[in-house]
């Protein structure tokens, strides 16, 4: 089975940053890729970003490319999303989630974590 808990999540005053983080449990982390989605109240979920298995190959959503930045860290099997100029429009629960295999996917994640709040002022 596998776990996945976010945090890093907070308020933060428009053009802040923030850095979240995924904790990943399982062997098997190195070997599938990894993504980022958020979830503002009364919208759908939405795909943010995401990483290949080896880390070389992302893709962002239109509305963060430039601001945001995925990254993982297979030795401590955890998965980053680092926001810069950050926007009120971001503002959602972030949630991670694990590929169903190596390459990146906008769709196609079997396991979710319960997601971390993010709040940005105007």
């Amino acid at each position: 089975q596998v776990q996945l808990v976010e945090s890093g999540g907070g308020l933060v005053q428009a053009g802040g940053s923030l850095r979240l983080s995924c904790a990943a449990s399982g062997r098997t982390f190195s070997s599938f890729s990894m993504g980022w989605f958020r979830q503002a109240p009364g919208k759908e979920r939405e795909f943010v970003a995401s990483i290949d298995w080896s880390g070389k190959s992302t893709d962002y959503t239109d509305s963060v490319k430039g601001r945001f930045t995925i990254s993982r860290a297979d030795a401590e099997t955890t998965v980053y999303l680092q926001m810069n100029d950050l926007k009120p429009d971001d503002s959602a629960v972030y949630f991670c989630a694990r590929g169903s295999s190596y390459y990146h996917t906008r769709n196609q994640y079997d396991y979710w974590g319960q997601g971390t709040q993010v709040t940005v002022s105007s």
